[in-house]
């Protein structure tokens, strides 16, 4: 590339990251593409890498990465980004529009739960619970409180899933319809509850856990079995156990799932 070439890619950069989707790392892009996301610009400091690593673990995307990956040095891109991931890959998106995310949300019947997620905190543990969501193939993920969930660190936990499912901020009195069930430590046990399709399962914060409103609003208080003494389990891992519960068995017609070993970034 030359320095005009770079000079213009940077310009480029700089118009269109007010507003847009940073996509943190080879991952994120490569999920975001594969979900139907809108990938205005993608930038690396190494693209010969970027395509050999697409070649081994997505190879479905070797041939649109190499359309869209510009390469530049990794001094200026430093200068556009934070810090440049260890893939060496960072590109930009249009974020979904609200519209849309509230269809999806809304539509009915609903054939796998919604995630509620009550004021949280912790941008990490937003994401992961995205990740999980969009593996467990949920509806979508409501936040309520003031975090964007599309904040760029969320995005980067979630590794650029928040494109296979809908992520939306909303109050709580627009909530979509359908039973409720809270996480509460003085709800019913998980195990003896057997979780609809179109609920509304919702998670309160580590630290403060269910709000009252939330509460008030429940169709059904469940809990997660846990060792006495123990003050809780991680946001993420709580949500996990509640998509697990609801997974439908196989042979049921309802959407299937293939067995995973947890690990793999294909």
């Amino acid at each position: 590339m030359t320095e005009d070439e770079a000079g213009r890619a940077a310009r480029q950069w700089r118009e269109a990251a007010p507003g847009a989707v940073l996509l943190d790392g080879f991952h994120a892009l490569k999920h975001a593409l594969r979900f139907g996301a809108d990938v205005r610009l993608a930038l690396t400091s190494d693209r010969s890498a970027a395509l050999a690593l697409a070649e081994e673990l997505s190879d479905d995307l070797t041939g649109r990465l190499g359309a869209i990956l510009v390469e530049m040095p990794g001094q200026v891109l430093r200068e556009l980004v934070p810090r440049i991931h260890p893939t060496g890959v960072v590109a930009l998106a249009v974020r979904r529009e609200v519209g849309s995310n509230l269809e999806a949300l809304n539509r009915a019947p609903r054939q796998s739960p919604i995630i509620v997620l009550d004021n949280p905190r912790n941008l990490g543990n937003i994401g992961a619970v995205i990740r999980l969501a969009a593996g467990f193939g949920a509806t979508g993920v409501i936040t309520t409180g003031d975090i964007d969930p599309w904040h760029p660190n969320v995005v980067r936990a979630s590794a650029g899933l928040h494109f296979a499912t809908a992520v939306e901020r909303l109050d709580l009195p627009e909530l979509p319809a359908g039973p409720l069930y809270v996480l509460d430590p003085e709800g019913k046990d998980i195990r003896s509850t057997v979780i609809p399709d179109d609920a509304l399962l919702a998670f309160g914060s580590e630290r403060h856990g269910i709000s009252l409103e939330m509460r008030e609003r429940a169709t059904e208080l469940i809990a997660v079995p846990m060792r006495p003494h123990v003050s809780s389990f991680n946001l993420a891992t709580t949500v996990a156990m509640a998509l697990y519960h609801w997974l439908p068995a196989p042979g049921t017609g309802r959407t299937e799932f293939s067995p995973s070993g947890g690990t793999s970034q294909r």
